[in-house]
């Protein structure tokens, strides 16, 4: 059992950090010739990576001795940030938990010494420490056990690392940024949601809130029958750059009727707003609007988070200007699915408003200096896919 009781239903587990000596391996690596790594705990490290849990490491050791058996030990690769040195463990969890920018209730921590748990849970009372003996366990217990795996939580490292890199590039260029992001070879991919990524795309709507422009929760019912409906369109945003995949980082919900569409939904990762995901999917639906000749209307609700996405519909051109085509917008049965997004665990709750509906009139839009983009024609509706490429 944890040091720690958790509620009936506790947060779950974001990273997971281990202590190393007698806790990831048998013996302590400065007095033992040889340090044994036990199957059961190789199994649950390779166990929680495919859940999406991240793991890191936080060991009193010699830094380059204790990598190097990591690596002979060919688990290495599934550490993110660790923590080798001789300083308190507290100090080390804290910087752990903030390089990845997780609330300390997200973390865990295991370690065969009650001292050390005892210390960082001293500090870092919302950490979540465990003893060494549970460590061929956690892989059955609530907090490590997400409802369900979606393709990006079972890439989540290696997003995350190459982040790091990709973060470690920019702080050392020295150009501007329109060159660093065309130097990154940046690719966005706009696509129906298939059946595999629409629970992502659930996540995203209740995830995500800065970047969100109605705060509203589509449920995994939802989206399945609104994907399969011709009126409606429900489009995923991926990307990857040559420093490897952003995944899933947008969803876009479009209903079209004869002279408007209606946005009903635009949201994006706020992992990716200094590339300018937001304004670039915006710009290709104004396109695509312009090319099938309707006017666009979207849907906007205030928050005290989505300030940056209200710029954004600003931005690109929306305003309250009075249009016939609202009509079509306004007598559109609305949905009982259809709701405001409800906290969801680790999420703030939010105050929402009433929703505006902005317009724009569509005009052509040039393609973004900075971004390959592959995109559907939405001016049809083919039983193919009849993606386009943008050249950047």
């Amino acid at each position: 059992m944890s040091d720690k009781t958790g509620a009936d239903a506790p947060a779950l587990v974001k990273c997971l950090i281990w202590d190393l000596d007698n806790t990831l391996w048998q013996g302590t690596l400065l007095e033992d010739a040889e340090v044994r790594l036990p199957d059961a705990i190789r199994a649950a490290i390779v166990e929680l990576d495919s859940r999406g849990v991240l793991q890191s490491v936080c060991s009193r050791n010699d830094h380059d001795l204790a990598w190097a058996r990591l690596e002979e030990l060919g688990v290495a690769e599934y550490f993110v940030l660790p923590e080798i040195g001789w300083g308190p463990k507290s100090e080390a969890v804290r910087r752990i938990a903030d390089g990845l920018n997780f609330a300390h209730r997200t973390i865990a921590f295991i370690d065969d010494q009650p001292a050390e748990r005892a210390e960082v849970a001293y500090h870092l009372p919302d950490v979540r420490c465990y003893p060494a003996e549970e460590a061929s366990a956690l892989t059955g217990l609530p907090e490590f056990s997400p409802a369900v795996s979606t393709v990006d939580s079972r890439r989540r490292r290696e997003m995350y690392q190459a982040g790091f890199r990709r973060e470690t590039e920019r702080s050392a260029y020295e150009g501007p940024d329109e060159e660093f992001l065309r130097s990154l070879d940046l690719v966005m991919r706009i696509g129906r949601a298939t059946e595999e990524e629409i629970t992502r795309v659930e996540e995203l709507t209740l995830r995500t809130s800065q970047m969100n422009a109605t705060g509203v929760h589509y449920s995994d019912r939802t989206l399945r029958e609104l994907s399969a409906d011709p009126g409606h369109e429900v489009l995923v945003t991926t990307l990857t750059d040559r420093f490897g995949p952003h995944g899933a980082v947008g969803v876009t919900l479009v209903e079209k009727h004869p002279a408007v569409w209606h946005l009903k939904l635009l949201a994006t990762s706020c992992r990716v707003v200094s590339f300018g995901a937001g304004s670039v999917i915006l710009n290709w639906l104004v396109d695509q609007a312009a090319a099938a000749g309707v006017h666009l209307v979207a849907d906007f609700r205030r928050t005290d988070r989505n300030r940056m996405m209200e710029v954004a519909y600003r931005f690109a051109g929306f305003d309250e200007e009075p249009c016939a085509c609202r009509d079509a917008v306004r007598t559109a049965p609305a949905r009982a699915a259809e709701r405001p997004a409800q906290a969801a665990e680790g999420a703030e709750q939010q105050e929402t408003t009433e929703v505006e509906r902005l317009h724009l009139v569509a005009a052509p839009r040039p393609p973004s200096t900075t971004v390959r983009l592959i995109a559907p024609d939405l001016t049809a509706r083919p039983a193919a896919d009849t993606s386009v490429v943008a050249p950047a």
